[in-house]
């Protein structure tokens, strides 16, 4: 069980008794909430996901630290990292107006980045062979703005999915939902709760964000509804939107044996 359900049912001070008694008392509610274990080999594709993030993030690191050395030296090089490193190798061929010893250390960085570049490319390779080899994922990756990254990151989180009723349940357990807080009769919406998997939250928004020019272009119940919110919306809004939509969306294909009940949604190239 999650501990915040159990919290409600600790009385008075906190003690070890009192904990187990509390964890005993809510264990035999009907509606209580459990958390499903995770098999191993969702354990051993969530250690994956966690390695390659970590390089990731160590990536963006050194390519910032890379345009610092040089913009305190007056050269100034493009964000993307596409052009950063066309730019950066124009730069290590002509000569630079920077001491010997910044350029070694700038040579040391670019070299460090290219490793890191080629363990990532590694996990990619492997998760992309993890998404051919495996039905549920492959029926995920067939939905745009999932591919291979998010249908292995909601398997090794969600697993079958056996844990949720609907698919409102897993945009909710993903903090994608408006936090509620109704009293008197009047409900109020707040700003999405961000609760849950913090990673894969972001890796669906992400998702989002690069798939809603493709749902723009669509004629589908998606696109039509993807329009319409942008009309009236700001971009992130409808970004966010659209990620608690593919939650939903994805949710029957990570079930054991579920068929795709939204196929007008999209067209994907093998159903």
């Amino acid at each position: 069980m999650s501990p915040e359900y159990v919290q409600p049912y600790v009385k008075a001070q906190k003690t070890d008794d009192r904990d187990a008694e509390a964890i005993a008392e809510a264990a035999t509610r009907p509606t209580m909430r459990l958390v499903t274990l995770k098999t191993e080999v969702q354990l051993d594709l969530q250690v994956l996901h966690r390695a390659r993030q970590r390089l990731v993030t160590s990536r963006t690191r050194l390519t910032n630290q890379l345009r610092a050395v040089l913009l305190e030296r007056g050269i100034i090089l493009p964000k993307r990292r596409a052009s950063l490193v066309q730019r950066l190798n124009e730069l290590m061929d002509a000569e630079l107006p920077i001491s010997d010893r910044a350029v070694r250390l700038l040579i040391d960085l670019r070299d460090e980045w290219a490793r890191m570049d080629r363990r990532i490319k590694t996990y990619d390779d492997e998760l992309a062979a993890l998404t051919r080899d495996d039905d549920q994922a492959r029926r995920l990756a067939t939905i745009p703005g999932i591919g291979v990254i998010n249908a292995t990151a909601l398997l090794a989180a969600v697993g079958d999915a056996s844990a949720f009723t609907k698919g409102r349940d897993l945009a909710a357990w993903l903090g994608l939902t408006p936090r509620q807080h109704s009293t008197g009769g009047k409900t109020r919406m707040l700003g999405i709760s961000k609760r849950g998997n913090k990673y894969l939250r972001v890796q669906l928004i992400h998702g989002a964000r690069a798939a809603m020019a493709h749902f723009t272009r669509q004629t589908t119940p998606t696109g039509d509804w993807v329009r319409r919110l942008v009309a009236r919306a700001h971009p992130n809004v409808v970004v966010v939107a659209l990620a608690a939509k593919l939650a939903r969306i994805a949710w029957p294909c990570c079930g054991m044996g579920v068929v795709l009940i939204v196929r007008r949604s999209w067209q994907p190239d093998q159903e």
